[in-house]
């Protein structure tokens, strides 16, 4: 038997588990400060005991910034083979975790065929399930049923679990007189708040809190702690809603650690960018340090079909600013469901801003590909570009497409190229131009 239930009570005890040293070395750290940072709770390793296939990863501050895809199935779109094929898709394409927000059909299977195949963590938001599960309208449920499907995902596998802890009956009343633009835009913040509003009762995930912590520490579940009230359009950014739940997340996460559970806690949606930094230094004060897991943020409203753009400018500054994990966010949002082109997109646009923000907080190692990439093109070796490239089929399928007259150059600059030039004029050559 296991001399710990969690990678936290282990990490407490002085014991280096098997994830943490495969996490330090994935991270070039010290398996000894990795286990410190997860002690703290500044760093989760989300690992299911139940999840055997697991690669696993670390998400902090401290360390690499970590990408989060979500897929799953809708009313509208009902194939899980194609979400399946999304999910491999994603894996290959470096995706450090897949969220199932599945809300359509039998879940239990595509589910548990995640966690059996997928070595990435999987993440799911179990109220969504719970209406799918039970096929039972909203009111008609109770308490107990939601903390029934928490149980469940956590059987399941599941390592990281999405809950909206954080609003009450009295979220109730702000949004009714703060009068927000955009009310509550997150899915699962919305069935909570109409449950509780049908109801009368309060948040069951906040009313048996405790009884969710027991589930996730028999499990080794990583709460993500949602931010129901996240803002939904820039207008709502930094408001009493959004601080309020922060403020009680925070409470959350305390009770979390009190009872070895490891915590992320959710950030904003859309905000603008000279807000950004600001909130990423408040969770981490009201949060004691718990990774902050943020959508986008997306830095205007105005770019439907391109919000992988404004949400890849907003998840730089949030990651260099202290945001520890990024959900992706394609060219779909607030319009579809992804297709697998959009997947890629989302999740390209995604690693450009985690990359690019390790980058500026000088994680370890985080330029070494920049580097040889620089070397690759004073030399003009374009197999060690494709080498170093983020995405090496679309640069080769670009160049193949515009091929230029002479190997050595691009169809933009030819023999003009600055490179080429310079190349020749340092060993002594002559440089040849038209």
């Amino acid at each position: 038997m296991r001399e710990y239930r969690t990678q936290m009570e282990a990490a407490r005890k002085g014991i280096i588990t098997e994830q943490m040293k495969t996490v330090a070395q994935k991270e070039q750290m010290e398996p000894e400060r990795l286990r410190q940072l997860v002690a703290a709770g500044k760093v989760v390793v989300c690992a299911n005991k139940n999840h055997k296939c697991l690669d696993p990863e670390g998400v902090g501050a401290m360390l690499r910034t970590k990408i989060n895809v979500n897929l799953g199935v809708s009313r509208d779109c009902k194939d899980y083979d194609v979400e399946m094929e999304k999910v491999m898709q994603a894996v290959h394409m470096g995706a450090d975790a897949i969220m199932d927000l599945s809300s359509h059909g039998d879940t239990i299977p595509f589910r548990r065929k995640l966690t059996g195949e997928c070595p990435a963590m999987i993440g799911t938001v179990p109220v969504y399930d719970s209406v799918i599960h039970y096929q039972r309208d909203l009111a008609t449920l109770t308490a107990k049923d939601f903390i029934d499907v928490v149980r469940l995902h956590a059987e399941d596998g599941v390592d990281f679990v999405t809950l909206h802890c954080g609003i009450t009956q009295k979220t109730i009343e702000q949004i009714r007189n703060h009068k927000r633009k955009m009310n509550i835009v997150s899915r699962g913040g919305s069935l909570v708040f109409a449950w509780m509003s049908m109801t009368g009762n309060e948040n069951p995930f906040y009313e048996y809190y405790d009884e969710i912590l027991e589930i996730c520490r028999e499990y080794d579940v990583t709460i993500s702690l949602g931010d129901a009230c996240r803002p939904g359009c820039l207008a709502d950014a930094s408001d009493v809603c959004q601080i309020e739940e922060l403020v009680r997340l925070g409470e959350l996460t305390k009770r979390a650690w009190e009872r070895d559970v490891q915590v992320m806690v959710e950030g904003p949606g859309h905000m603008p960018m000279d807000q950004i930094a600001a909130n990423m230094k408040l969770q981490q004060t009201i949060c004691m340090g718990a990774p902050f897991y943020v959508l986008g943020p997306l830095v205007t409203d105005i770019a439907p079909g391109y919000d992988h753009i404004t949400a890849a400018i907003g998840g730089a500054i949030a990651a260099a600013s202290g945001a520890a994990f990024l959900c992706y966010v394609t060219p779909a949002e607030h319009l579809a469901l992804p297709n697998i082109e959009d997947v890629k997109q989302g999740i390209i646009a995604s690693k450009i801003a985690a990359h690019a923000a390790d980058i500026a907080k000088g994680v370890a190692g985080a330029r070494q590909l920049d580097d040889r990439m620089a070397d690759a093109r004073r030399n003009l070796d374009w197999e060690a570009q494709w080498a170093c490239a983020m995405d090496p089929e679309t640069a080769k399928a670009i160049r193949a497409e515009r091929a230029p007259e002479h190997e050595d150059t691009c169809s933009m600059c030819g023999k003009f190229c600055a490179v080429r030039s310079m190349n020749k004029a340092l060993a002594g050559e002559y440089i040849d131009i038209l």
